[in-house]
């Protein structure tokens, strides 16, 4: 109540309207004439709020005092403040001056100085007009003409409702080509000696990708195209992993029979110890020793068989995927070791991501004498039992997969257990 107590003291008595006009005795006629007007309910304009009209009275009115300009103005017929907040809201969206009426009658009273004082209004923050450099003409008609019809006034919309000609695109293409060059610089020239390298980038780039030998990311070496292999003279079994950034030195790479005696230390290791991470690392070295020597032979394909069964039996499908693309490049030269076993494990993995293309590829390329290899026949018959919803024959396959098809299954196992239970409560 104490605020309310308050606020009364600031705003008028209740018995008192807001709107009303000041005391009759200090304005003239004119002025409480245009107060009426005001007022008028057939004067208000949609948009335009009581509290609008009534701020931009009392500016019109104080303002004309301030300068003693009250007996000069035609208060009969200078417009409303409705119709002149209108016509500032029309000019403001023109974006150019427009003289109105009221300032003829107003006799160089300009509105940015009646309103200088109210600084609620937006408008007039932000445009900032020089009295001096504003004149009063008298305009040719007595009505408010919108900015879009005046003939001196451009749309600032004009541009997105229509497309420029011909001659307007070139221009502004020529203009954004001059504006590039004055920003970066129009004598860009490459010499003869950069051209030179960036030919041989691309050259070297070309004939690693075409290789016939595609090699893993891990494994690239950075070569040139003109080297040759490496041929390593290091002796030390162990050699942590690192992805190579240059050339690699001979000393710092192993030769076939240093690396042979390393496949031996891992497998023994690996079968006492079980330490993943550090066998996982050795063997991308050893792959990466093998790869920079260009190394292709049946100790090759070991090499990569046994890095995939232990990375299948650890479920790290990111290094298995990587040695089974190398397998299968190499099991194409014919250099031995064991395509239907990675062939089943191929088939499986499909299953296990849904790649149904991929799976008819291999179906397509698969021969009557590959199809009665052991482990290719129980993948092929997992596959047929889920094609045709024989989940106690899947089952019963899963129980007996040779190999390490187990590992894989495991890996779909669960999906396919869930599937099933659903379509048997379902029936």
């Amino acid at each position: 109540m104490s605020t309310r107590r308050t606020l009364g003291t600031i705003t008028a008595p209740s018995s008192i309207k807001p709107a009303q006009p000041p005391p009759a005795q200090k304005w003239g006629e004119g002025v409480r004439g245009y107060v009426q007007r005001a007022f008028a309910a057939d004067n208000a304009i949609p948009g335009v709020t009581a509290e609008e009209m009534q701020s931009k009275l009392r500016d019109i009115i104080n303002g004309a005092a301030e300068k003693d300009k009250v007996n000069e103005v035609v208060w009969e017929t200078l417009p409303t403040p409705q119709e002149i907040i209108v016509a500032e809201r029309n000019a403001a969206l023109s974006g150019v001056q427009q003289k109105t009426v009221w300032q003829e009658n107003l006799s160089g009273l300009q509105l940015q100085s009646l309103s200088a004082s109210l600084p609620s209004d937006p408008i007039h923050r932000k445009r900032k007009i020089d009295d001096n450099a504003m004149e009063i003409e008298t305009p040719d008609t007595t009505t408010t003409q919108p900015p879009w019809r005046a003939a001196s006034t451009r749309n600032v919309f004009e541009d997105r409702l229509s497309f420029p000609t011909l001659a307007e695109a070139s221009k502004k293409t020529k203009d954004k080509k001059q504006k590039n060059e004055s920003k970066f610089g129009k004598d860009v020239i490459l010499s003869t000696t950069d051209l030179e390298k960036r030919r041989q980038r691309f050259e070297a780039d070309r004939v690693t990708h075409h290789s016939t030998y595609d090699t893993s990311r891990d494994d690239t070496p950075l070569l040139e195209a003109h080297d040759g292999p490496v041929i390593g003279t290091c002796l030390n079994l162990e050699k942590n992993y690192f992805r190579l950034t240059a050339p690699p030195k001979p000393e710092t790479v192993r030769p076939l029979p240093i690396l042979q005696k390393t496949l031996a230390m891992l497998k023994t290791k690996w079968r006492q110890e079980n330490n993943y991470a550090y066998t996982c690392d050795q063997f991308k070295s050893l792959r990466q020793d093998l790869t920079v020597q260009h190394i292709k032979n049946e100790f090759t394909v070991k090499v990569y068989e046994t890095h995939a069964r232990i990375a299948l039996q650890k479920m790290d499908l990111g290094e298995y995927n990587q040695c089974q693309t190398q397998l299968r490049a190499l099991y194409k030269q014919n250099l031995g070791g064991n395509p239907a076993e990675f062939l089943a494990y191929r088939i499986l993995y499909f299953i296990y991501t849904c790649n149904r293309p991929d799976m008819n590829d291999v179906l397509s390329e698969l021969t009557q004498t590959v199809r009665e290899e052991p482990a290719v026949k129980h993948a092929l018959e997992v596959r047929s039992a889920l094609a045709s919803g024989n989940y106690h024959r899947f089952f019963r396959l899963f129980l007996d997969p040779p190999n390490m098809g187990a590992y894989m299954m495991d890996m779909f196992i669960e999906r396919e257990r869930i599937a099933a239970l659903a379509n048997i409560s379902r029936a």
